[in-house]
């Protein structure tokens, strides 16, 4: 695991929350999730519950799962009436079956190989009930992949609660078996007028393309209903909305 999502969490939990607005993104899902009549929703990858507050004062039935139990640490103390729950998205055991599932902030790109794509949505898939929506976002292999080939050095800032941060990302693709690509990345807090680092993460993360994700989709018992074009804080991003067979 990522080393981002365990030592790192309260880094994490600190410049997320600068890139990316929660509050769109929750109004972003909640209206898929009401357009399909879903009032229940399991976050997969819920990391710090950046999302679940929103969801519950909305009136969904709300239920985070994470792989991390840092993550699930600083979640429950910022929600502690919320429910979270530790899991991996490639084996999924919910206690009933779910109106409405998402896999947000582009986690599936952590599931690297064509097997575990597969055991990801049939696990999902068996976690649904019948007509029950998948909904999430992925990085667009097209537009991402040449982009990192010609320049993949990327700096972020990010101040919050009167600290400066700053994250120093190297990106390179890696095509040996599949669309990924292999990032590394520094993370430094100013004091004073220096940068002092606080850690390093790597991870080997995937991309996709419109048309993979269509066949895994066919494969596990789903039909494509939307896909969305999307702009994130970085990466060119589309969105998925599935509905179980």
């Amino acid at each position: 695991m990522s080393t981002l999502y365990s030592t790192l969490a309260p880094v994490y939990e600190a410049m997320y929350q600068t890139f990316i607005n929660y509050e769109e993104e929750h109004i972003f899902y909640a209206n898929i999730l009401r357009q399909h009549n879903k009032k229940s929703v399991t976050e997969i990858g819920s990391g710090t519950g950046n999302l679940a507050g929103y969801f519950n004062n909305a009136g969904f039935a709300y239920t985070g799962l994470d792989y991390s139990i840092d993550m699930i640490a600083i979640a429950q103390q910022k929600h502690p009436n919320a429910k979270f729950v530790q899991g991996d998205m490639r084996n999924v055991q919910l206690e009933k079956l779910e109106q409405g599932m998402l896999i947000t902030a582009r986690s599936l790109s952590y599931i690297t190989s064509n097997e575990d794509v597969i055991s990801t949505f049939k696990s999902i898939a068996n976690n649904l009930e019948t007509g029950g929506i998948l909904a999430f976002d992925i990085i667009d292999a097209v537009r991402f992949i040449p982009e990192m080939e010609r320049e993949g050095n990327i700096v972020h800032l990010a101040d919050y609660e009167g600290v400066s941060y700053r994250r120093d990302s190297i990106w390179k693709p890696n095509l040996t078996a599949g669309l990924n690509l292999n990032w590394s990345a520094d993370y430094l807090k100013k004091e004073g007028k220096q940068w002092t680092k606080l850690g390093t993460d790597t991870a080997l993360v995937r991309s996709f393309t419109q048309n993979e994700i269509c066949i895994y989709a066919e494969l596990c018992g789903f039909d494509v209903l939307e896909i969305t074009d999307r702009p994130s804080y970085f990466f060119p991003t589309y969105v998925f909305t599935l509905r179980k067979r």
